[in-house]
């Protein structure tokens, strides 16, 4: 039998200490499904391998700072900041350069979103009501909740105000709350009402005759 497979913390532990065999087994482990998130969130090729090298690049300077626990969300996390930076530069570069919105989840996305700790957020009754979302809430939830993009990085990324953003997520978190609810079986709080659609205005009662 062959030896054991190295862990992920125990190739990172020997990054840390300079060992670049351990960074090529993490490249070719990883490298193949951050690649492809990236060319999710990008559709420039160029942009997304120089992202994915910065992000192997950081990971080689910064090893030392994985504190443990699963290593796949902590490389994702840094290949998502480094587009956002890869983005800025280039809007910097051409002054404006609208961000185009990402596509539609696909069913590779629904897998690969299984390296994350929130994995489990596109099955059962989460994953229900996060598909009775607007596509618009659910990408603000997929860049501040499974990317773990702040703010800014989430506006940059999605070519929209920072007010936006928070506005979105805010919706996106009251509206998740109540489906789930719902789901449940849970009766609407009456202290939050939903919202009603909106009507037409009122009229004098003599205007009705």
């Amino acid at each position: 039998m062959g030896a054991p497979e190295e862990n992920d913390a125990a190739l990172l532990r020997a990054v840390a200490q300079g060992d670049q065999a351990a960074l090529a087994r993490l490249y070719d482990r990883h490298a193949g499904w951050i690649q492809l998130r990236l060319t999710r969130r990008c559709p420039d090729p160029e942009t997304v391998r120089e992202v994915l090298q910065d992000t192997f690049v950081t990971v080689w300077r910064s090893a030392g700072a994985h504190r443990g626990g699963e290593a796949g969300g902590w490389l994702w996390t840094i290949a998502a900041r480094r587009l956002v930076d890869a983005l800025r530069a280039r809007e910097r570069a051409e002054r404006y350069a609208p961000v185009p919105a990402p596509p539609a989840p696909s069913a590779e996305d629904s897998v690969l979103d299984g390296l994350d700790g929130l994995g489990g957020l596109e099955y059962g009754d989460v994953g229900t009501a996060l598909r009775r979302l607007g596509p618009e809430l659910r990408e603000v939830l997929r860049a501040t909740v499974v990317d773990g993009l702040t703010t800014r990085e989430a506006a940059t990324l999605l070519g929209v105000p920072e007010g936006t953003v928070k506005t979105r997520a805010l919706r996106a978190r009251r509206e998740l709350r109540a489906a789930l609810a719902r789901l449940a079986g849970v009766p609407d709080d009456p202290r939050h009402p939903a919202a009603a659609p909106p009507s037409s205005p009122r009229r004098p009662l003599g205007d009705l005759a």
